[in-house]
């Protein structure tokens, strides 16, 4: 029994994550669309991993990633690696194939850019997804790095259409190791064909009509993750913190808020949950329910020693893509 005045070790938990820049840093996009009038209604339906364009076979996916100059500076070429990753990611968790991507450079010059550079095009070759041109300046004062990509969908996988009621599947891979900051790193040794059949599988279930929302697990991880997608989704999220699979050596907070190379969050109908897990399963991929959607607004923890609020996105607009009409 707990000392009265004394928080359970999920509520510190709790408590830690909610602090945590990780975590913290993902109120930036609030600020962002607050400033430009964005809200989940605008076009392209701003909260997703890519924007959505209805075309006239399908859905054109477009998504791009910005890169904090620390993390470029510590390891360049897995920066240019990322740029392409992250973004394949995120056309995947939305249910699409990636078809091109435009790089966007900074550097003092060429040889500095070299790394960097050179992690684009493995990354790109690796996954099999054209580098098509992009923006290059070799006169910055130190190297920056964005990336965007264009991809399609037959069928969408949404960051709004979570139900309370669904299962909460994680599927991550766990044949990783971490290789800066909270970054897991699973796609070192893999061979391509592996990396390009892995996110194959979130299409096929969007097609196959097995999935009802999802999201790609972002530098807020897991925790950060289920957070964003409550939010869209008008939903309450309970985490159980016992059904999480955590590889070897690895903390449960380090997991909860780590970027894995290939993580994937996806609201799911109970009777279509033991399918989806079978298909990652059958590549190796760790895929389990680790919670469910709720109603509410609260995005809970709970383990042996209790249940703790994370936090509650109506109290507290996480992403804040609600309607600004006056």
């Amino acid at each position: 029994m707990n000392l009265a005045g004394t928080p359970s070790a999920v509520a510190a938990l709790a408590a830690a994550l909610r602090d945590h820049p990780s975590i913290r840093s993902k109120l930036g996009i609030a600020r962002a669309t607050r400033a430009l009038g964005l809200t989940a209604s605008s076009d392209g339906r701003p909260g997703d991993d890519a924007a959505v364009l209805p075309g006239p076979a399908g859905y054109d996916l477009l998504a791009g990633e910005g890169f904090i100059p620390a993390f470029v500076r510590d390891d360049p070429w897995f920066a240019g690696w990322c740029a392409v990753m992250v973004n394949l990611s995120d056309i995947a968790a939305m249910g699409g194939r990636a078809t091109a991507i435009v790089d966007q450079i900074w550097a003092p010059d060429a040889e500095t850019a070299a790394p960097m550079m050179a992690g684009l095009r493995d990354a790109s070759a690796a996954y099999g997804v054209p580098l098509v041109g992009g923006h290059t300046n070799f006169a910055a004062g130190e190297l920056g790095l964005a990336a965007t990509v264009l991809g399609r969908a037959k069928a969408v996988i949404s960051s709004f259409d979570a139900r309370p009621g669904d299962l909460l599947l994680a599927a991550i891979d766990h044949r990783g190791a971490y290789r800066n900051f909270d970054n897991f790193f699973a796609a070192a040794e893999a061979p391509h064909d592996r990396l390009r059949g892995d996110l194959a599988l979130l299409p096929d279930l969007a097609e196959a009509g097995l999935v009802r929302a999802g999201k790609d697990i972002s530098q807020g991880g897991i925790a950060g993750t289920a957070l964003m997608l409550a939010e869209c989704s008008g939903v309450g999220i309970d985490i159980d913190l016992s059904s999480i699979s955590l590889p070897r050596g690895v903390a449960m907070d380090r997991w909860l808020r780590s970027f894995p190379s290939f993580g994937f969050l996806l609201s799911v109908d109970p009777e279509k949950a033991n399918a989806v897990c079978a298909r990652f399963c059958a590549r190796g991929i760790e895929a389990c329910a680790i919670g469910q959607v709720a109603r509410g607004s609260a995005v809970s923890l709970a383990d042996r020693t209790g249940r703790a609020l994370f936090w509650d996105h109506a109290k507290t607009p996480y992403l804040d893509l609600g309607d600004r009409r006056a």
